[in-house]
């Protein structure tokens, strides 16, 4: 018998049957629960994943508009490259090989005209090349008879993989036919290694050849004519960017340091994608050169001739990163654990921000002498006006006090001492990180600005091979053009009263 009081050690549920008989039901498991509970939330996990991944595409559709236009222009490709495939006349044309059109024009579309040039060429011509070599080198074989065939064959696969692989390793045929080296080899492979048991080997290799000539063909059509991505013109535009980038984290820089009154402070967003700016000048080595790569097989376009100078953007991207990690410097002192006391700050903050705010407006002037690619009239007078502002600090430094007079009231009231209203002023050495600290902020400010003037210098050369047009002479053959057409007109007018008399 179970008591009142007391609870059972576990509760068993029977039911009555009609029969008679009972049955003990178990209760409900737990596991079951943490299953469904596991799968919901696996479920919910996948869904916020989708959700997330087409936000994240649709943003990157909206804000490049180029390369959805890219992704349709491929479709478009393989769409028009497949119909030698589905139609049989063209099937037949070219001997059922048409698959290699395809392949091709997966390969070797990308993005920018100049990579898709690249490409093509570099297959046209590693193709073409292993090929003849493959057909040559297996007629000397079959020549040989049958028991010195195979040995030819791989000897010469052994010789020329190996050659042409080493070649990939000079720095010039890496930077220029590195893809056409690797088609080389897959190409003179196969052809020699399938020629030993096809029978009609020069037949086959011109089939292959015409497919790939067709699918590189219309790559190049596409990638040309419908909406064109110029790798030039992306490396032109980065370039000028990158120089806006740099001049406004320099700017924004100086005002983080040498501003005294944190109310002057603008947006901390907004101010912190300023300051990160020169991390998009030193991340953008590798895309720069890849760029002038590309560019140099892109044929004249816009504004840029067949024989535009695109090695000096490099040189010119090159002296940016250079003063890239002297900012990179400066922020790494600002944000160190010394703080510089603000009355270290105040003699030297008006000369800073000067020498800051210069230095940012000929890095800006660069960008947009880049951009419109003409002469700047206002250069030579904004570098004046930079070295100036160097000049002011350095006479500043010199001057500057090796210590500080500032107020010390006394520490058993609080107040001036002797009664006096006005605090008293008493020598207090500096200590030796804050005057470093002081120094190295100051210093990396000069070098800065030295280092601008090196860029200047590269923009000035990209201006003279590049012909950057001068506003001045424009100007000047607009006035002359106007001066010719009033001489006409008051000649015309003496001529016709002159018939007149």
């Amino acid at each position: 018998m179970v008591k009142e009081n007391e609870v059972p050690a576990s509760l068993e549920w029977r039911v009555n049957m009609p029969s008679g008989s009972s049955r003990i039901l178990a209760p409900e498991s737990r596991q079951t629960c943490r299953f469904f509970s596991r799968f919901q939330n696996l479920v919910t996990g996948i869904v916020l994943n989708i959700k997330d991944f087409f936000e994240k595409a649709w943003t990157l559709a909206v804000n490049e508009p180029k390369k959805v236009i890219h992704c349709l222009k491929v479709g478009l490709a393989l769409s028009i490259v497949s119909v030698f495939y589905y139609m049989k006349p063209l099937y037949d044309g070219v001997g059922g090989n048409a698959m290699w059109a395809v392949m091709t024009v997966v390969v070797v579309f990308e993005y920018t005209v100049g990579s898709t040039l690249y490409k093509c060429v570099n297959r046209a011509i590693g193709t073409c090349l292993a090929g003849s070599l493959g057909i040559g080198v297996h007629w000397v074989a079959s020549q040989a008879g049958d028991k010195f065939e195979p040995v030819i064959l791989q000897a010469s696969v052994f010789l020329l993989a190996a050659a042409a692989t080493f070649s990939r390793f000079i720095p010039t045929i890496k930077a220029r036919f590195d893809y056409g080296a690797m088609i080389f080899i897959l190409t003179f492979s196969l052809v020699s290694v399938s020629g030993y048991r096809v029978d009609k080997l020069v037949e086959l290799a011109h089939e292959r050849v015409s497919t790939i000539a067709i699918g590189a063909s219309i790559c190049i059509l596409i990638t040309m004519i419908l909406c064109p991505v110029w790798a030039g013109t992306e490396l032109h535009h980065l370039i000028s960017s990158n120089l806006e980038k740099l001049a406004d984290s320099l700017e924004g820089y100086a005002a983080e340091n040498f501003i005294l009154d944190s109310s002057n402070h603008s947006n901390e967003k907004d101010s912190s994608k300023r300051l990160q700016g020169y991390k998009c000048v030193l991340n953008s080595k590798a895309g720069e050169e890849s760029m002038a790569n590309f560019a140099r097989w892109e044929p004249a376009h816009g504004k840029f001739n067949f024989r535009h100078p695109w090695k000096q953007y490099l040189k010119v991207g090159a002296s940016m990163r250079s003063c890239a990690y002297c900012i990179e410097t400066l922020h790494g002192g600002i944000n160190s654990n010394t703080e510089t006391p603000e009355f270290l700050k105040k003699p030297l903050n008006d000369i800073c921000m000067r020498l800051g705010t210069s230095s940012s407006k000929v890095l800006k002037e660069l960008s947009s002498m880049i951009k419109m690619m003409k002469n700047s009239t206002k250069l030579d007078i904004l570098v004046d006006e930079m070295n100036s502002s160097v000049e002011g600090l350095q006479n500043a430094l010199k001057t500057f006090p090796s210590y500080q007079h500032i107020p010390t009231p006394d520490p058993a009231t609080d107040e001036p001492p002797n009664g006096t209203k006005e605090p008293s002023l008493k020598p207090i050495a500096l200590s030796l990180m804050e005057i470093v600290q002081m120094a190295t902020l100051t210093s990396l400010l000069v070098e800065i600005a030295s280092r601008i003037e090196g860029i200047v210098e590269e923009v000035k050369e990209l201006a003279t091979q590049a012909e950057f047009r001068d506003e001045s002479s424009k100007k000047s053959k607009q006035t002359q053009t106007k001066l010719n057409g009033n001489d006409s007109n008051e000649h015309e007018v003496t001529m016709t009263t002159v018939q007149k008399v």
